[in-house]
């Protein structure tokens, strides 16, 4: 089995070389762009990419299933599939329009419903506890899981590479982790190799953006993957890192609305790039900032400190079996 997954990582990363170029003419020919305001020249380029990714992702296990040793093996990879188009679909409407606040926080908790199929234990392990028997708020649980991991991977970004990066080195760590545990899931390898195709594209200086509709799709996937072999703990631990940055993030919102006049808080999606290429942070209040507002660095360099930290504690994860 693991001879399949590196087959879906490889055959999913040539689907992603191929098929990103095509994408990026594609979204640039309809005006589909984006400013990237950490380069100088403030150029557009072209969002929501990630159509790229689920596209690689579903062709190359399309092409796997064929063979029949495999395919009557593989619920979890259907159920990874409806919530990755369901999520993809989601993030393409919030990528072209604005659909509201109620909406992004709710809405995906339908969402994930699919993610019930394969729910058959009702038991989380817990440190110091053992085994807990959630019963019926267990499914709560997933759906909440999902959709809060969907959103972390989505907030966890902004630089070129980030997300597309961060999300490789999650999905590397599950797959060695299920490997470890002695399943498979070969439509996670396939979003690895689309991923890490992509990122070729992604990373510095990019010439696409992963968007809403790729970060929220390969989050829910990777939040599916969590719940679905149940590393509640571990998955907690390798994604300590963007739960800090999403408690930075709600620090700053409250601290602006209880301090409008004050500027310290004053809410600014982008920095700026200074003269010599190192990037000028208006606050230490996002993750990826806080290195950047303490010492000079470019945009690349703050981007590999960023999945240093995640690989850190995804190496950690690797560890804890739960």
């Amino acid at each position: 089995m693991n001879g399949i997954i590196a087959l879906s990582v490889f055959l999913s990363f040539a689907f992603a070389m191929l098929l990103t170029p095509i994408t990026i003419k594609i979204l640039r020919k309809r005006g589909i762009l984006a400013v990237d305001y950490y380069k100088r020249e403030r150029r557009e380029v072209p969002k929501s990419g990630g159509i790229a990714v689920i596209s690689a992702s579903l062709l190359s296990f399309s092409i796997l299933i064929l063979f029949d040793t495999y395919y009557n093996h593989c619920k979890i990879d259907f159920v990874a599939i409806l919530l990755m188009l369901f999520y993809g679909i989601f993030g393409a409407i919030d990528d072209f329009t604005d659909i509201g606040r109620p909406i992004k926080i709710f809405f995906p908790l339908i969402l994930s419903l699919p993610a019930l199929i394969t729910a058959h234990s009702t038991e989380i392990f817990l440190p110091f506890i053992g085994f807990f028997d959630f019963s019926y708020f267990f499914y709560v649980i997933i759906i909440v899981y999902i959709m809060v991991v969907s959103n972390l991977v989505n907030m966890h970004s902004g630089f070129n590479g980030l997300a597309s990066g961060l999300s490789a080195i999650l999905i590397a760590t599950l797959l060695v982790k299920i490997a470890m545990k002695g399943g498979d899931f070969i439509f996670l390898g396939c979003v690895l190799g689309a991923i890490l195709g992509f990122l070729w594209y992604n990373w510095y200086p990019a010439r696409v953006f992963l968007g809403n509709v790729g970060s929220l799709s390969v989050g829910a996937v990777i939040g599916y993957a969590i719940v679905a072999f149940g590393f509640f703990v571990s998955g907690f631990i390798m994604l300590i890192p963007h739960t800090a940055n999403f408690i930075l993030y709600v620090y700053w919102r409250l601290m602006h609305k209880m301090r409008p006049e004050d500027e310290r808080f004053k809410m600014v999606k982008f920095g700026r790039v200074r003269e010599d290429g190192t990037i000028e942070v208006p606050n230490r209040l996002t993750l990826k900032w806080i290195l950047p507002y303490y010492f000079k660095m470019t945009e690349k360099e703050a981007v590999l400190a960023m999945y240093a930290l995640t690989a850190s504690f995804c190496f950690i994860s690797l560890c804890i079996s739960f």
